[in-house]
């Protein structure tokens, strides 16, 4: 199981995604709703476009909308043996692991330190780029 916000799809989202799912038979993808992103600026997609596109992903089986109220929920549902985090994602990795412990959800936490080198890997850096070429238009 991944998560992620995946605003605009970048090679970065896919590298991760790419390396998760080697870590598994199936690869099931939670995108974070938009009101529960908190750590960044709120995605410029609408969160049933971003599911969609992450589904769209040939290394991703299936993505589902994170629930609004409880990021546990999901996750007790559907008991992954492993939870991975990209590179830059913002969870402490104890933290979680003791989260999921408290919950009796016995799954592996794994950080993919893989990361994508290239001038527009973020979606930050897009928007930044975007707004430099034709925001004065």
């Amino acid at each position: 199981m991944a998560t992620g916000t995946f605003d605009i799809i970048h090679p970065g989202h896919i590298t991760f995604l790419r390396e998760a799912k080697k870590l598994g038979d199936e690869l099931i993808v939670i995108v974070a709703r938009e009101k529960n992103v908190r750590h960044k600026p709120k995605p410029v997609v609408p969160e049933e476009q971003r599911r969609r596109v992450v589904e769209a992903i040939k290394y991703v089986d299936k993505a589902i909308l994170g629930d609004e109220d409880d990021m546990f929920r999901p996750i007790m549902e559907l008991k992954p043996d492993v939870i991975v985090l990209g590179h830059d994602q913002h969870f402490d990795e104890d933290w979680l692991k003791e989260e999921l412990r408290k919950r009796n959800l016995n799954c592996e936490v794994v950080r993919i330190r893989v990361k994508e080198d290239c001038p527009l890997c973020s979606s930050h850096k897009i928007i930044e780029r975007i707004l430099e070429k034709y925001g004065g238009r």
